[in-house]
């Protein structure tokens, strides 16, 4: 574990990387500020940039971006009653009253310093635990990694927003997305229509910032209300709320348990964790504190809580190559393209780059510390940006960027094509999430049930005869029993509320 860190110091502490780590965590804030975009959006973005950095930095900027972004969602629920992200949600309940009573500056201080002090909490289990994780994920061969890789697609499509049967289908369109292009048995071509340019499949970054970024804009353009400028209150430089947040401690330190435990969870979220960990705080509240007035330990609970998750869900990205959301997802297709792939593979053979990694991770969180104090008067300025200025550069930014990456004018078309199935998806209902995971897990799925068959000379016992193999199978299984339960238990509520309408409209 130790050695891990120290083999990543060089690697993270140069002028390139702790500037970009800054610049992100800066970012990341500014992103997570603006309603509708999110650290999700934020790495999307610089995405197309990273691909041409050193990969430490480059994860460096990314992760920043991560935690800031998960951390900035408050200042718009503590300012104006609207969550930056779903994570900040919770957030609600106290921190808009504190604002209410004039203690603006106190909530968005101990909403930064919470989120500081409990992603440092889980960069500590992200530390300890990933090694061992992936240490015991060195005993895996071609069969488990088909596993591991079937188990990830089932999480995030089980726990997706909307349906299960939404998730899986948009699992399913990503699976098939990563069959696009030359197979690497046998290098013919599939599914590329005779054209070269789809011989290596349809660019992730461009998938990734058509689905999000472009949809995203698409949605924004639909919903109107460009001109709209709302009025916030004045922050300023404090370090206040350092003070209060140690008559938290316990709260602090409970909230950042349970972040760091449902982040681990593969597709579990952080907005499920913050709203256990308010429910959690005021089960244990003095009688003196009125939770839903603007009590301290409401903003302490929920904003430890949502960036203790992003800790948590470095952990099964990292060692097991299972991303615990969609930033992580988005994250670890970042460290593919850079040349390495997440797994115990990572920590054999380039232990330096974990290393680096961790370190960008604790040293982005004591960056929040102190940016998210120093920026605070930014914040409100940020807030007032029109949707009629913020809509074109988020255009430009995605332009450019994907356009970046090999000079090349298909991707932009293969980013607008994206652009538009992630706005139908948008508008059917089904998450976005689930297509990338697959996408990045596909390729994972199908080499290793390949190279098992292979093996086994096309027998499939191979899957049964490797006691891990076999547990893990046991589990997609219940997983995969989960998901046809809940989606005919759904089918049958749609029934039968149709046939108590049926008799009304008669």
């Amino acid at each position: 574990m130790f050695e891990l860190l120290r083999e990543g110091l060089p690697l993270f502490f140069n002028l390139q990387a702790l500037l970009l780590t800054a610049l992100g965590i800066a970012g990341g804030l500014v992103i997570g500020v603006l309603p509708g975009l999110g650290p999700l959006m934020g790495i999307v973005l610089l995405l197309p940039l990273a691909f041409h950095l050193p990969p430490i930095a480059a994860m460096g900027m990314l992760i920043a971006v991560y935690i800031g972004g998960s951390a900035g969602g408050s200042i718009s629920s503590i300012l104006l009653r609207i969550p930056g992200t779903p994570l900040a949600a919770a957030t609600l309940f106290d921190g808009f009253p504190m604002a209410q009573k004039g203690r603006a500056q106190d909530a968005v201080g101990l909403s930064m310093t919470s989120s500081a002090l409990g992603g440092l909490f889980a960069g500590l289990m992200l530390v300890f635990f990933s090694p061992l994780l992936a240490q015991f994920a060195l005993r895996f061969a071609p069969p488990e990694y088909f596993a591991m890789a079937v188990l990830g697609v089932l999480t995030i499509a089980l726990v997706s927003d909307g349906s299960a049967l939404k998730g899986l289908l948009a699992g399913g369109l990503g699976l098939f997305l990563s069959m696009i292009g030359t197979d690497e048995f046998t290098n013919a071509y599939r599914f590329t229509f005779g054209d070269f340019r789809l011989s290596s499949g349809p660019h992730l970054v461009a998938v990734v910032v058509g689905l999000f970024a472009l949809s995203e804009i698409f949605y924004q353009f639909e919903a109107g209300n460009y001109l709209a400028k709302p009025t916030v209150q004045r922050l300023r430089v404090s370090f206040h709320a350092l003070r209060l947040v140690i008559a938290h401690k316990f709260n602090l330190l409970r909230s950042s348990m349970i972040g760091t435990f449902f982040g681990a969870i593969p597709g579990a979220g952080g907005d499920v964790s913050a709203f256990i960990s308010y429910a959690a705080a005021k089960r244990f509240a003095r009688a003196d504190e009125k939770y839903g007035e603007g009590a301290e330990g409401g903003v302490v609970a929920t904003e430890a809580a949502n960036n203790g998750c992003c800790g948590g869900a470095l952990i099964p990205t990292l060692s097991l190559g299972i991303p615990g959301d969609a930033s992580t997802a988005v994250l670890m297709g970042a460290l593919i393209l850079l040349g390495f792939f997440p797994g115990p593979d990572l920590f054999r053979d380039s232990p330096e780059v974990a290393g680096g990694i961790f370190i960008a991770y604790i040293m982005s969180n004591i960056m929040l510390l102190v940016l998210g104090v120093f920026l605070a008067p930014l914040f409100g300025s940020v807030l007032k940006v029109r949707k009629a200025w913020l809509l074109p550069a988020v255009l430009l930014l995605s332009t450019l960027g994907t356009y970046s990456l090999q000079n090349s004018i298909f991707d932009l078309w293969v980013m607008l094509t994206f652009g538009i199935v992630g706005y139908v998806m948008r508008r059917a209902g089904y998450p976005l999430a689930p297509l990338i995971i697959g996408m990045i897990l596909g390729g994972i799925m199908e080499a290793n049930l390949r190279r098992s068959l292979l093996i086994s000379r096309d027998g499939v016992g191979i899957f049964f005869e490797r006691p891990i193999c076999a547990t893990i199978l046991a589990i997609d299984l219940i997983l995969l029993l989960s998901i046809i339960y809940s989606i005919v238990r759904a089918s049958r509520k749609g029934a039968n509320a149709g046939e108590k309408e049926g008799p009304e409209i008669a």
